[in-house]
């Protein structure tokens, strides 16, 4: 990193860097490392004030990361995850460039504010669908993004007892994805093999009505027998989903009091989001069925295009007190908080494979499934999903104890949610993940935490904890049970991927020396998290663990050179879990943490 402060009125910063790992976690099919990443990139700063009024900054920032993705190993049903086994090794690669612009004036009675970006993405991932070392499936997806923001503000600056901030805000995203799904050999056997039983065995409790079961079994084999194999092409995806999003907003803070303050606020938000998408899917049969020989393809489209517009006030309402003039305060603070809602793509491949094999099952030549309003009306259900909503209640407090050495923060929330937002597996064979909505759920808990010096400042320490209980009050479902759908209710469960517990504890304390090293700093640190739960019926989960980590500084002039470990005791966990359907079975695959880590950081500072 450099800094230079060019003039006066004008600033420069620039920085770069790279960071690389060879891995920690090994594909036992590829023989690859499957959480190795590289990861360059930098950032630019310029900063120019030529009056005390004005200041305009211009940020950009580019990295370019290179990754090993999608570590997943099969979990048994302790907890325990074996080491990755895809037979395709995931791959993952991004450019990202956001840039910034901020300019603010500063004048007697108000400040304005302007603030605008750009983003642009182009990423490309390859991933193991099934994450077996059979050749099920894979998919690739390539995504092109261009995003735009702009939001203006006014605030005023007298003295008195009303500040107030108004602002408008507004957005737009353009994303491209090109996402095919590829069946391989693996997949278009099991698919085979569940065409031809329903066709063998239909033919078989038929004629066992009239022959009995042995002699209809025995016919059948006379005849021919009953034998079917597909071929599913790779399903293309292409799809356009841009989104323009804008707002309007205001705050006053009004005191009361020369302690008490109160907040009003309110917003608006409008999104209008839309779907263009194009896919197709083609399903080559070749049957031969007591003597009868068949070759039937089963070809389908799907191209629409849909659009929704979803709005929504926003209030807030607070009150502050001030307990003395070192910032100790106690709040309330209650605020309406909303998602937008949107379409889902990474299911269409699993929609097509569905309505394919369906057709397939009684296909006797070429067939071309076409699609009516009616059929794409009944799609756009499928797709959609409705926006999050939620009710937020805090209330707390900021303490600054012990003559300033200590500072105390406590906050006490509650949250009632309507169509709360789950990212799940998509249909009957997870092709991909979508997004749904739960009814109704709820999170309530509290978050604490101790920071200071002591000892003349030698000693730095921080202790912090946070309960979180988070549960669906209404939210049903169906699973597939026996190859029939039955409705499943997960009220009173615990919302998936919210660990109950987190804790965190640091101590640090620094001995000064004279000489070449003029200090040391030896500290330690700990973390817990847990019970988190993988699925939404609770049947996973990871429990509570914690990770133990410790370091030694020396500090040397411009140079500071320090000793460090991580997870001393080399605990055991998985950091995300997921289920997999695959070829009818359902297993859950997990990412396990990283292990004990030791190694000497060297940092020059000039």
């Amino acid at each position: 990193a450099h800094y230079n402060k060019i003039c006066e009125q004008l600033g420069l910063s620039l920085v770069g860097f790279y960071q690389g790992q060879q891995g920690f976690i090994d594909n036992s099919t590829t023989g690859d490392h499957a959480d190795k990443m590289d990861e360059g990139g930098g950032k630019a700063h310029l900063q120019w004030q030529p009056s005390e009024p004005f200041r305009l900054d211009v940020m950009a920032d580019y990295q370019y990361p290179r990754q090993n993705g999608f570590p997943y190993g099969e979990m048994s049903n302790d907890g325990d995850t074996r080491e990755p086994c895809s037979n395709r090794q995931g791959d993952y690669r991004r450019h990202a460039l956001t840039t910034g612009l901020a300019m603010s004036y500063r004048g007697e009675k108000a400040e304005l504010g302007y603030v605008a970006s750009w983003q642009y993405l182009n990423d490309d991932m390859l991933m193991d669908i099934d994450y077996r070392p059979q050749d099920y499936m894979h998919m690739e997806q390539a995504q092109l993004q261009n995003a735009i923001t702009q939001e203006l503000t006014l605030k005023n600056r007298t003295q008195g007892v009303w500040h107030r901030t108004t602002g408008v805000f507004l957005g737009y995203q353009a994303l491209k994805t090109v996402a095919p799904v590829h069946f391989d050999p693996e997949m278009n056997s099991f698919l085979s093999k569940t065409i031809e039983d329903y066709a063998y065995y239909g033919m078989l409790n038929a004629m066992a009505q009239r022959m009995g079961r042995e002699a209809a079994a025995a016919m059948i084999e006379r005849a021919g027998g009953c034998h079917i194999s597909m071929v599913i092409d790779p399903i293309p995806g292409h799809f356009r989903t841009p989104q323009t999003n804008w707002g309007v907003f205001h705050q006053s803070d009004i005191n009361i009091t020369p302690r008490l303050t109160a907040t009003l606020g309110l917003r608006y938000d409008n999104s209008h989001t839309s779907i263009d998408y194009y896919t197709a899917g083609r399903m080559m049969l070749n049957e031969n069925v007591m003597g009868t020989q068949v070759q039937a393809t089963v070809s389908s489209i799907l191209k629409h295009e849909e659009k929704s517009t979803f709005g929504q006030w926003l209030p807030k309402a607070g009150l502050t007190f001030r307990l003395d003039g070192k910032g100790s305060n106690v709040y309330a603070v209650v605020a309406k908080g909303y998602r937008s809602g949107g379409f889902n793509i990474q299911m269409f491949s699993d929609i097509l494979q569905t309505e394919m094999q369906s057709k397939a099952q009684t296909a006797r030549g070429d067939m071309v499934l076409e699609h009516t309003d009616t059929d794409y009306s009944n799609m756009r259900e499928t797709i959609a999903f409705k926006p999050e909503e939620s009710w937020n209640y805090e209330g707390g407090t900021h303490l600054n104890i012990f003559g300033g050495t200590t500072q105390f923060d406590l906050a006490l929330f509650y949250m009632q949610i309507r169509n709360q937002q789950l990212s799940v597996m998509a249909g009957n064979y997870g092709f991909g993940r979508m997004m749904v909505n739960a009814g109704r759920s709820y999170s309530c808990g509290i978050e604490a935490s101790l920071r200071g010096q002591a000892i003349d400042n030698h000693l730095a320490w921080a202790l912090s904890y946070g309960f979180t209980h988070a549960a669906f009050k209404e939210y049903e479902d169906s699973i597939s049970v026996d190859g029939t759908q039955q409705a499943v209710s997960f009220k009173d469960k615990h919302v998936p991927y919210v660990p109950e517990h987190t804790l965190a504890a640091r101590a640090d304390y620094r001995f000064d020396l004279k000489g070449a090293v003029s200090s040391i700093v030896v500290g330690a640190n700990l973390t817990l998290q847990g019970k988190t739960y993988w699925d939404n019926a609770n049947t996973t989960a990871q429990k509570a663990y914690a990770l133990l980590g410790a370091h030694a500084d020396a500090i040397m002039g411009i140079a500071t050179v320090s000793l460090w470990a991580s997870n001393l005791t080399n605990t055991h966990y998985n950091t995300f879990a997921t289920e997999s359907p695959m070829a009818g079975t359902t297993n859950y695959y997990a990412q396990r943490g990283r292990p004990f880590q030791a190694g000497i950081d060297v940092s020059l500072h000039f």
